[in-house]
């Protein structure tokens, strides 16, 4: 995002103030303005989160966004129960897939981090109890002006990261978990002015967070 470090909220065409980045594309937008920095507490977004801020690791987050229909369908809609028995076969069938990126890496990790999230669940209750754990304190972190005001990692976030891993979840550095943080409404980095950021706080607001056993 350095491209657009010196930028603050900017109108789209129907003069809505918006964070710059989502400008370019009317996909953009639509994921801007409805789903980031929403938060999410259901375990199956969760995890299909993760798992696709993965596989956007080298790509463009549009590139990603107009394949999910593809990936929800080649990953039985992210359900984590189905996908924990992917074997083998289903790594070959998925590598033939078009729809989605076929990295074998990737694809596995996909697997792997359905198996680790039932086991997160077994032991805390919830995927959401884990990651909702590291959300920081809304009411000390500055509102960010300008697009250089965000950072790619944060404290939260590499701790975020160190927990999934050694939970047996892959390809979740800080910087993937930070964005996958971003996305669900862990941090909300809609910048001020940002049509959207006082709708992703009242939401956060009216959200109960599971605690978790």
């Amino acid at each position: 995002m350095s491209e657009w470090a010196d930028r603050g909220v900017e109108p789209g065409e129907d003069g809505v103030p918006r964070c710059p980045w989502c400008l370019g594309s009317p996909d953009y937008v639509a994921y801007h303005d409805d789903e980031w920095g929403r938060p999410v507490v259901d375990d199956v977004r969760l995890y299909e989160k993760l798992c696709l801020e993965g596989f956007q690791s080298g790509l463009s987050w549009l590139t990603i966004l107009r394949k999910r229909p593809a990936f929800r369908a080649a990953f039985a809609g992210f359900d984590p129960e189905v996908v924990a028995r992917f074997g083998d076969r289903d790594v070959d069938r998925l590598l033939g897939d078009a729809g989605i990126v076929r990295h074998r890496g990737k694809i596995e990790a996909t697997v792997a981090n359905a198996r680790a999230t039932l086991a997160v669940r077994d032991e805390l209750g919830s995927l959401a109890a884990l990651v909702w754990r590291h959300e920081p304190d809304r009411a000390g972190r500055p509102v960010p002006g300008r697009m250089g005001d965000l950072q790619p990692t944060t404290r939260e976030s590499t701790s975020l990261a160190k927990e999934l891993r050694r939970r047996g979840f892959r390809f979740v550095g800080p910087t993937t978990a930070h964005a996958a943080m971003q996305s669900v409404g862990v941090v909300d980095d809609h910048l001020e002015g940002c049509a959207a950021r006082p709708v992703c706080e009242a939401d956060r607001a009216a959200t109960t967070v599971p605690e978790g056993s």
